[in-house]
Order: C-alpha cells, then sequence, then structure tokens
C-alpha cells in the first residue's frame, strides 16, 4: 500500500500541513501511520477522508465541530449496524432511532438551504441576463 508523506497530502488536498495536523489533534482525522523517523505517512483512503471533510466544509458549510460530530455518526452507525447483526439489543436500537431522527433534520436543513441557494442563484442569473442585455443595448448605439 502506497503511503504519502504530509507535503504530499497537502498538495492533493490544497490543505496546509498545519490544518492537516490540526485536523488530527482535533480527532477529525484519525493519526495517520509514521515512518521510523516520525514522518506521518498517509494511505489513499485518508487523503479521501480529508477531501470529504474539505467538501462538507465549503459545498456545506459545516464548521469543525459539525464536521467532527457528522464523522463520529458514521463510526457509531458502522459499529451499531455490527453490534445489531450480532444481537438483538434494543438499546443500540434505540439509539440508532436517534440517529436516524437527527441525520433526518440534517436533510432538512441541507434541502432548505439548497432552495435558498437556488433561490440566490436564479437570482444571479437574472441579474446577469440584465447586464448582458444592458450590454448588448449599448453595443447597437
Amino acid at each position: 500500500m502506497k503511503r504519502l508523506k504530509i507535503d504530499d497530502v497537502a498538495k492533493a488536498t490544497g490543505l496546509t500541513k498545519r490544518t492537516i495536523r490540526y485536523y488530527e489533534e482535533i480527532g477529525l482525522i484519525k493519526p495517520p501511520a509514521r515512518s521510523d523517523g516520525g514522518t506521518r505517512l498517509y494511505t489513499e483512503e485518508e487523503i479521501e477522508q480529508l477531501k470529504q471533510i474539505i467538501a462538507a466544509r465549503e459545498v456545506l458549510g459545516f464548521s469543525l465541530q459539525e464536521l467532527q460530530h457528522f464523522l463520529s455518526l458514521k463510526e457509531k452507525i458502522a459499529v451499531h449496524r455490527a453490534e445489531l447483526l450480532q444481537t438483538a439489543d434494543h438499546e443500540k436500537r434505540r439509539e440508532l432511532e436517534q440517529i436516524a431522527a437527527g441525520l433526518r433534520q440534517q436533510i432538512a436543513m441541507l434541502d432548505e438551504k439548497m432552495k435558498k441557494m437556488e433561490t440566490l442563484k436564479q437570482e444571479l442569473k437574472q441579474m446577469e441576463q440584465r447586464v448582458n442585455t444592458i450590454l448588448q443595448e449599448g453595443r447597437e448605439e
């Protein structure tokens, strides 16, 4: 398995080395393997996780705290799924139901944001059309 140094990861993701280390420090990403000399060595999977974090932060406007919550939910779901398949644990089922309710709320929030973004996009398109019309009218004179 190919492992990349933090310089290569920074280039691949557009993040600074400091930001990558900070994400590790606050638990947003797990500490990567290290070489004998202590150099951080990242897998392709870890780089993809960083790219997902960037997308969630930039596209969805998630704060670091919201990102931490989102990532912990993903882990909880995986753990609970495995446990639920092995036993009929009612406590785990209730916790998963609560997670599902929270996810529905987040989906509704994203739907609302997307509607607002679409409205803004349409408004910007209309403004662009008006400017283009004005520019066309100015050429005709």
